[in-house]
């Protein structure tokens, strides 16, 4: 008997801080419309650039912050996520920031370049999709507030001005990419709205199959 068509998602959540892209993988990761209808819980992968994993200490560096004695550490764990996604191709992944997140991170507080066209051709190989987080700029502020309720690390909050400026950068890097984008604006603060708009275009937009 013919089960259908199998749902294969592969979705980058970019955007810089405050702008719900956490929020939104956990609720992307539970809608029927992106990973198929539940009868209960099992696994399903989130995962991040974010983490901080080159460090023994809460908030330390990683992907995204790295180091230059760590390149070629950032580098070859780039090189191992996109050959994992190669060899589980028929399988839904949802990644929470990546490589725009480093050339912003890198170009904007270290004054450094780098070129991930290699990763690009990969990844749209696979069909990933990028999907841009975005909030109005006079909206931060408030949204800082409602952060500071439940963030263990609030003195990153403190300036708000880079993350201003990194949203201008990514906006440049996300229209410059090589993969199909789609712009989601956060500024209400409804993620089952934001999440609901990401569905419709990967549905118009063919990003719930991998079609070979």
């Amino acid at each position: 008997m013919s089960q259908g068509r199998k749902l294969t998602p592969k979705i980058i959540l970019e955007g810089t801080r405050l702008t719900l892209k956490t929020e939104i993988a956990f609720a992307l990761n539970e809608l029927p419309r992106i990973v198929g209808p539940r009868r209960y819980r099992y696994h399903s992968p989130i995962v991040s650039a974010e983490w901080c994993a080159f460090t023994n200490y809460p908030w330390g560096r990683g992907l995204v912050n790295f180091e230059d004695a760590e390149e070629s550490l950032a580098l070859e764990a780039y090189e191992a996520w996109i050959h994992l996604f190669e060899l589980l191709r028929y399988y839904s992944w949802i990644v929470d920031r990546f490589h725009i997140s480093t050339i912003a991170y890198q170009q904007f507080h270290r004054g450094k370049r780098y070129d991930f066209g290699w990763l690009e051709r990969r990844l749209h190989a696979l069909n990933f999709r990028l999907v841009f987080c975005w909030r109005s700029e006079e909206s931060f502020a408030g949204a800082r507030e409602e952060r500071l309720r439940v963030s263990g690390n609030p003195q990153q909050y403190v300036d708000l001005s880079p993350f201003i400026e990194e949203q201008r950068l990514m906006r440049d890097l996300v229209a410059a990419s090589q993969l199909r984008s789609f712009a989601v604006e956060v500024t209400d603060g409804n993620v089952a709205a934001a999440v609901g708009r990401i569905a419709d275009w990967l549905e118009r937009s063919g990003g719930l199959y991998l079609d070979e």
